[in-house]
């Protein structure tokens, strides 16, 4: 855990690069396309633990369907910048069997947490699945899987804000910041 002057001083030095009023306009943009395809479907909307709560929370109420809500928590990063192995903490406890589900998560770095999820649910019986992300890093190479909805794309840097940690810290701002230097 850091300090509130370590919290300080990274934040001091971040680069700003999605600032507020980008992150609400991605966010409604994605709701918008979001409207548009799965209207008519009543989904169950699985949404990443902890990294996608910030974007869950602000997507859901602009979300014109019937919907029901679970969660699933895993992750590969951990207190890390760069991922690890895939643990999962919690997996769905609303039944997917036959259902269409849309997870939400926060970025799509790597892909292969997301890959991982859609495996998954897909092997629990879903009968189709769908993924929204906040943000997609460029990080220049193939990746296993693309989502469906995307707010944002970033370079490849390590960021920050709206849902993503560092440190622990900083879930809590409305941008998006990135540390200097890769």
């Amino acid at each position: 855990m850091l300090s509130n002057q370590q919290a300080s001083d990274i934040l001091n030095q971040a680069e700003l690069i999605i600032s507020a009023e980008e992150v609400q306009a991605a966010v409604m943009n994605v709701a918008q396309e979001i409207n548009t395809v799965l209207a008519d479907m009543h989904p169950l909307l699985l949404s990443v633990m902890g990294g996608a709560v910030v974007f869950t929370g602000q997507l859901l109420p602009l979300l014109t369907f019937p919907l029901d809500f679970d969660y699933v928590h895993v992750s590969r990063y951990g207190s890390n910048q760069q991922g690890g192995t895939l643990h999962w903490k919690v997996e769905p406890r609303e039944n997917v069997t036959g259902r269409v589900v849309l997870v939400v998560d926060d970025i799509l770095d790597a892909g292969e947490t997301l890959a991982a999820v859609k495996q998954r649910v897909l092997n629990l019986g879903a009968a189709k699945f769908y993924s929204a992300v906040f943000a997609d890093k460029r990080i220049g190479k193939a990746k296993p899987i693309r989502a469906d909805f995307v707010g944002v794309e970033l370079p490849d840097r390590f960021v920050f804000g709206f849902g993503m940690d560092i440190h622990g810290a900083w879930r809590n701002l409305p941008a998006v910041y990135a540390t200097r230097g890769k």
